[in-house]
C-alpha cells in the first residue's frame, strides 16, 4: 500500500513538514494494526521542486525530478497533504504543483488535507479553498481536516496539544478506514470512484 505525503512548507525546519509528518506516522500505524497492510511512505518536499514546477508552466515539461514526484502522487493508493495558508489560503506553491498534475490524476483518491499558520484565524481556510481543490479533482476527502496553529504545538518544536492530537488520531483513523476498504487502484474513470456506502460505512467507528 502506497501512501504519499506532500508538504509545501517553505522553511527548513517547516511546521508544514512536521505536521504532515505526524499525520503519516498516525495513518501508518493504524493500517500496521491491521496484518498484511503494512504502507510504503514517501514523502514529496514541494519546496525542492518550487522551481521545476515553474519551469513546467514556461515550458510544458516536466523533467525527470517533477515526473516522478506526480507519478507518485497519481499511483498513491493515498494521500496526505499539508500546505501552509497565507493570506486566507493555501501557497501559490501548493495550488501550482496540483495546477501540473492531471485533473483525473486523483479521482477516488482518498485524501487526507492539513495546514498550518500563525493563528487559529486561518483555520477555514481548509474548508473553503483546500477541500474544494481536491473534490475538483475528483478525489475522496476524509471528513476530519486538520489545521495546527502556533499555539498547536504545546510542548516546543516537537510536540503538540492534546487537541491537536486528537485530531490527528480522528483523522488518520478516517483516512487508514478508506484504505482498508478501498477497492485496488485502477486507472482514472468513473467506476474507479468509491461508492458512496463503501466511503460511509469505512467511516462509521466501531461499534
Amino acid at each position: 500500500m502506497k501512501l504519499v505525503v506532500v508538504s509545501a512548507g517553505l522553511t527548513q525546519p517547516s511546521s508544514s513538514r512536521l505536521l504532515a509528518d505526524r499525520l503519516a506516522e498516525a495513518v501508518a500505524r493504524r493500517l500496521e494494526e491491521t496484518p498484511g497492510t503494512p504502507p510504503e511512505v514517501r514523502v514529496i518536499e514541494l519546496r525542492e521542486l518550487a522551481v521545476d514546477v515553474a519551469n513546467n508552466f514556461v515550458t510544458g515539461f516536466a523533467n525527470t525530478r517533477l515526473r516522478e514526484a506526480l507519478e507518485a502522487v497519481t499511483e498513491a493508493d493515498g494521500l496526505v497533504a499539508v500546505t501552509p495558508i497565507f493570506s486566507g489560503s493555501y501557497s501559490g506553491l501548493f495550488k501550482s504543483f496540483f495546477d501540473v498534475l492531471d485533473n483525473t490524476a486523483l479521482t477516488g483518491t482518498p485524501v487526507l488535507i492539513g495546514a498550518t499558520g500563525g493563528t487559529a484565524r486561518h483555520s477555514l481556510a481548509l474548508e473553503h479553498a483546500v477541500r474544494p481543490l481536491f473534490t475538483y479533482l475528483r478525489a475522496v476527502v476524509v471528513p476530519t481536516a486538520v489545521y495546527a496553529a502556533s499555539e498547536d504545538w504545546g510542548g516546543g518544536h516537537d510536540a503538540f496539544t492534546d487537541g491537536l492530537g486528537e485530531r490527528i488520531a480522528r483523522a488518520a483513523e478516517e483516512l487508514a478506514g478508506l484504505l482498508l476498504h478501498r477497492a485496488p487502484r485502477r486507472e482514472p474513470q468513473e467506476d474507479a470512484v468509491v461508492p458512496f456506502e463503501e466511503q460511509l460505512a469505512a467511516l462509521r467507528p466501531p461499534r
